[in-house]
């Protein structure tokens, strides 16, 4: 497998990573396990203790289900959008949220490509139709940032399609903030070496196998492609009505901790704990297109 040798990411030798790699050998080059956990700059060089995550997850998770509750009860609409680079972690992320949640009432949206009746729509339509009612949360699995990133960047629309959509986003939000619909947009980030590792084991996991796209495999090699359709779409999009959250997740386990805490401090939920929610880290989780630098990538 080929990739580009003109990366600018990580601060580290890209090319010796990229010549390392090859999806289809069994083991991972010891050039990207080495680096994967620091790559893109990440603050920490292990993950968090899995004893110590567990137990915090517990206490989030315990908030949480007060938090439905209490959208149940003050019929509150809340849309939480999850995006990010593939093998980022959405997924993940998701269930973390919503595993103790009662299914009725906190439904996952992951759409497939649009149908050909869907191509004809509105481009925003067909993610309107998945909105919550009073007292629901929805999660996006990707969501209609989709036109912004992965259409973009592998040519699925052109150009003017991609900037008329950069300039209706902010309105559009807007129009959800004033119907008193609640958005949370996380951006989930990783490193280069990253996910390559975690391409590789989705390559080799028989149980994963099927998280590996083409899509996924074709956007080996448009590493900054897709970094600058980022930076454009957080310019564009970033707004104080509907800012974006962004979210470090080489450690998976610190990103879905933080981004739950995240959720938890936005809303004046009854019986809420402070004590259990804790502090976010200010290292794994921020604000807007500032929070990452250049070498963040």
């Amino acid at each position: 497998m080929t990739h580009k040798k003109n990366s600018k990411s990580d601060g580290q030798d890209v090319t010796e990573i990229l010549d390392a790699f090859d999806l289809d050998r069994p083991s991972l080059p010891d050039a990207i396990e080495k680096t994967a956990m620091t790559s893109g700059g990440y603050p920490y060089p292990a993950k968090m203790n899995r004893a110590d995550y567990y137990a915090e997850l517990r206490a989030l998770q315990i908030e949480l289900v007060k938090l439905q509750k209490w959208t149940r009860e003050q019929e509150r609409r809340i849309i939480l959008v999850f995006e990010g680079r593939d093998a980022a972690g959405k997924g993940g992320s998701i269930k973390a949220f919503r595993e103790n949640m009662n299914p009725r009432h906190a439904r996952v949206v992951a759409l497939s490509k649009p149908s050909e009746t869907e191509r004809g729509q509105w481009y925003f339509q067909r993610y309107i139709n998945h909105f919550p009612t009073n007292g629901e949360i929805v999660l996006f699995d990707r969501s209609w940032y989709n036109r912004a990133g992965v259409e973009r960047v592998m040519g699925f629309s052109d150009h003017d399609a991609v900037e008329d959509f950069l300039e209706e986003v902010p309105r559009f939000e807007g129009m959800l903030a004033r119907e008193g619909i609640t958005l949370v947009k996380y951006w989930l980030n990783i490193g280069r070496a990253m996910q390559l590792k975690r391409f590789h084991a989705r390559r080799h996991d028989p149980l994963k196998i099927w998280k590996l796209s083409p899509i996924d495999l074709a956007a080996l090699g448009k590493w900054d492609d897709y970094t600058e359709a980022r930076d454009r779409m957080f310019e564009r999009t970033h707004t104080d009505h509907a800012p974006w959250t962004i979210v470090r997740t080489n450690d998976k386990r610190r990103g879905r901790l933080n981004a739950i805490r995240y959720l938890l401090t936005l809303m004046d939920y009854d019986g809420k704990d402070r004590d259990a929610l804790g502090t976010i880290d200010p290292a794994i989780l921020g604000y807007g297109p500032g929070f990452l630098s250049p070498s963040h990538e």
